[in-house]
């Protein structure tokens, strides 16, 4: 009995209601000075060693990042997206998040005077409730984007295929000193059947300097040939290869996917098979395809808020006379989109540069902290419109690689359009060579084409134009229908030679 008495002796007297809430407020930001104050010295030091210890960590956290030269929202982006770190982390901010709440709640307890009026006590309470809401609230929404984050990963990247090789986090490109990745645009409309792919871009990207080439296919390629031993092969045999554009392959393999696919079992077998039909046409091991929607792209660009661009002459587009000013502009999804696609006044060859100038604003705007902030409009954007078979996986990989791009990588660009290629009648020998040369000679990995696959086809549409003969003015035909010898600003496509062209200089 005398040692109850002694203790209640020894524990301070409690404040008035205002200085309580003052000592509530503050074990927001340091959890246990409230129990410190009451005498409760054994549990205030162990939530306020508890609390420090963790600040002390994510402090020396952030000082080996630096040290290392690395992207802290690189880093946490790339853990963000790996399923066992993203489920502990949602597990670490509910535990944390119940244990601060109680905290908060207890502290007011022990604190509040004994015999308040009923008016104080319920103003102290709605303080108490703030207090609590501001860190239920935070937490709430890192749950929640945890939760959105799975289901777009689980939605869009896919499980590694049977054929696959085994994944390893410390070698993610198995020893590979490029990866090629196949850049698909879908054009697909509610008055037009199916779906063609009328923007085709591979990145072919030097895996240790993030160094990277654009290559460039014309929708309008002809006679494109197939890997021997498959059914589009059988069908439509060399030299002659396929008879239609090389925008139709993705539709023809959709509508006999049994039959025509390379692999029929994956989730889509005509990008699949496209993926590796340019392979095999231009020398490289295409490993991953990504197919973006192109009205889709817009609300990409809309989730990261738009992408800076300097518009140096007039771009016009759509059929209500639309015009893109010069200028130095900041771009919604709209209007991206049609920087990208605006043929008026233009040719494909010249929104084939615009599509490589957009894929280098988004590299060098979009960092990893703008889709950290940006991830709930994001997810629902890429999971609405992009499709791809890279493996969950390798997502973390991509994402440094492309941290690597937009801090030290350069970028280039070969568009094998005319007249560096005939696109009625491609010599693919000669195509294979100039993506040999764009890339620096590096055996990228590609099957070997038959010697001289390339036809000798009746030339169609507006390639028919290319010819020996050359008018007066010492242009070819073709060259003197299009305008080449007289390229605009605002067509970078049409600047580009036959050897692969630095993006900065292409790209105000």
């Amino acid at each position: 009995m005398a040692a109850e008495e002694d203790q209640r002796e020894e524990a301070p007297a409690r404040p008035g209601t205002g200085r309580a809430l003052l000592w509530t407020v503050a074990s927001l930001p340091l959890p246990g000075v409230a129990h410190l104050r009451m005498g409760l010295r054994r549990a205030g030091a162990v939530i306020l060693g508890v609390y420090l210890l963790g600040v002390v960590a994510v402090a020396g956290w952030a000082v080996w990042i630096a040290a290392h030269d690395t992207s802290a929202v690189a880093v946490l982006a790339s853990l963000a997206v790996q399923n066992s770190w993203l489920t502990g982390a949602m597990v670490a901010v509910f535990v944390v998040t119940v244990l601060w709440l109680a905290i908060i709640v207890h502290s007011w307890v022990i604190t509040r005077p004994e015999n308040a009026p009923v008016g104080r006590r319920l103003l102290s309470g709605a303080v108490v409730a703030v207090l609590c809401l501001t860190v239920a609230l935070p937490s709430a929404l890192a749950l929640h984007g945890g939760y959105t984050t799975q289901r777009t990963l689980s939605a869009v990247f896919g499980a590694p295929q049977p054929g696959d090789e085994p994944h390893d986090a410390a070698d993610p490109w198995n020893g590979a000193e490029r990866i090629n990745v196949l850049l698909l645009g879908a054009d697909a409309a509610e008055n037009r059947y199916g779906a063609r792919t009328d923007s085709m871009m591979v990145a072919s990207v030097d895996t240790e300097t993030g160094d990277t080439v654009l290559i460039g296919l014309p929708r309008n390629l002809e006679n494109a040939q197939f890997p021997p031993d498959s059914a589009l092969a059988e069908r439509y045999p060399a030299p002659y290869g396929f008879d239609n554009l090389l925008n139709e392959v993705y539709q023809t393999v959709a509508e006999e996917p049994d039959v025509l696919a390379i692999n029929p079992t994956v989730a889509d077998p005509s990008a699949d098979t496209l993926k590796t039909v340019i392979g095999y046409n231009v020398g490289l091991d295409i490993r991953y395809y990504a197919m973006v929607d192109m009205m889709g792209f817009r609300d990409l660009i809309d989730a990261v808020g738009g992408i800076e661009v300097l518009i140096e002459e007039p771009i016009p587009y759509g059929v209500h006379g639309g015009v893109l000013e010069p200028g130095l502009r900041r771009l919604d999804g709209h209007e991206a989109l049609w920087y990208g696609r605006s043929r008026v006044n233009s040719d494909d060859y010249g929104r084939m540069g615009r599509q490589g100038c957009l894929i280098k604003y988004v590299a060098e705007q979009i960092d990893p902290a703008t889709i950290l902030t940006s991830y709930r409009r994001l997810a629902g954007a890429t999971e609405r419109t992009l499709s791809t078979d890279i493996p969950q996986a390798k997502v973390p990989a991509f994402i440094e690689l492309a941290d690597r791009i937009a801090g030290t990588g350069s970028m280039s660009t070969l568009q094998l359009s005319p007249p560096q290629v005939n696109t009625a009648n491609p010599d693919w020998e000669a195509v294979r060579a100039l993506v040999a040369d764009a890339i620096g000679g590096q055996d990228a990995g590609g099957d070997a084409l038959p010697v001289d696959p390339s036809p000798s086809a009746s030339p169609s549409g507006e390639d028919a134009l290319v010819e020996d003969t050359a008018p007066e003015d010492g242009r070819t035909e073709w060259q003197e229908y299009t305008g080449l010898n007289e390229p605009s600003p605002a067509d970078p496509g049409r600047q580009v030679g036959t050897d692969a062209s630095d993006l900065d200089a292409l790209c105000p």
